[in-house]
């Protein structure tokens, strides 16, 4: 980035520097970015998901957008319902989800399975009874398949939507072909693989979906989540209109989402945009550029994109 720039927006950049790592502190899960020298990890540095997980604003938005749809969902609400304190420490849950997704895309093979072998034995507690009779389990393939499409389906267009950088044709169905892979770890099956998958997956569930009274108390939980920053309230409007503007079409109306709140949202979406710039100026350290030199690139390789094929990218993914 240009120097010119940098000295410009510092003042900015130092601010929302301050604002992300206090809500997101680095260095309390354990993980192990630096070693062991040279492992790729489970993606590596050309693939799709590396670049899509660098990008904060979308990667933040887009998991607040997964945790709105998450909701509709009876049977995989029911775990967080009856097995989490959501209550007392959503932001908790969100810095264990974003630790998750950050070590298992940039960490090394091992610490990678490590991972994902624990939050599928976390998975393997969480079951009951919904209300109607109906059982539930956390580990149950539909329900991590359901979770699994969610968060990817918003990280990706979190990226879209807000990340400088324009994803290139072909690049939304490599990264489902990549990113599912952590789905099937962790016991999802007929897991989609591309965008039209995504939708055609959307299509058949909804009939499953519904915005009920565990939906609604979840969604007011989301709605006063202070986040532990200068201005949580603007910052809260700020990101949540962001998740919010990256819906799917049939969502919002289903969220109880009106016309206002969807103007709100799109405007909350333009002001994201125009910051995305100052996000990466301010986060040019962490876990992603850590990940690049571990394994010796440099990390502007996250912001170019691989000049192979589209076609041949997804082949590969696929096969692996």
């Amino acid at each position: 980035m240009d120097a010119r720039f940098r000295a410009l927006v510092a003042p900015a950049t130092a601010r929302i520097r301050h604002w992300v790592l206090s809500a997101f502190p680095r260095g309390q899960s354990g993980i192990d970015y630096d070693h062991p020298a040279g492992d790729p990890g489970l993606f590596g540095p050309d693939s799709v998901t590396w670049r899509i997980h660098a990008d904060f604003p979308g990667m933040l938005s887009g998991g607040l957008c997964a945790l709105m749809l998450q909701t509709l969902h009876p049977r995989a609400l029911a775990g967080v319902w009856d097995h989490s304190n959501f209550r007392e420490d959503l932001v908790g849950r969100l810095r264990r989800t974003t630790a998750f997704v950050a070590g298992t895309t940039y960490a090394g093979r091992a610490e990678a399975e490590r991972l994902v072998a624990r939050v599928a034995t976390i998975h393997a507690r969480v079951h009951g009874v919904l209300p109607d009779g109906r059982r539930y389990a956390a580990a149950d393939p539909d329900l991590l398949t359901w979770v699994h499409v969610t968060e990817s389906y918003g990280f990706l267009q979190g990226y879209r939507r807000y990340c400088p950088d324009a994803l290139p044709a072909g690049a939304a169905d490599r990264y489902y072909a990549e990113v599912r892979r952590i789905a099937e770890a962790l016991g999802a099956r007929a897991v989609p693989a591309s965008e039209a998958a995504v939708r055609d997956y959307f299509a058949q569930v909804r009939g499953e979906l519904a915005c009920d009274e565990r939906s609604r108390e979840v969604l007011a939980v989301l709605s006063r989540i202070r986040l532990p920053v200068p201005a949580a309230g603007l910052s809260r409007a700020l990101f949540l209109g962001a998740g919010a503007a990256l819906l799917p079409a049939w969502a919002p109306a289903m969220l109880g989402r009106g016309a206002l709140r969807r103007v709100r949202d799109a405007a909350a979406a333009r002001t994201l945009r125009g910051l995305g710039p100052l996000f990466r100026a301010a986060l040019d350290d962490g876990v992603a550029q850590r990940a690049c030199r571990r394994v010796g690139v440099d990390p502007a390789h996250l912001h170019r994109w691989p000049g192979r094929s589209a076609a041949s990218a997804v082949q590969a993914s696929v096969r692996r």
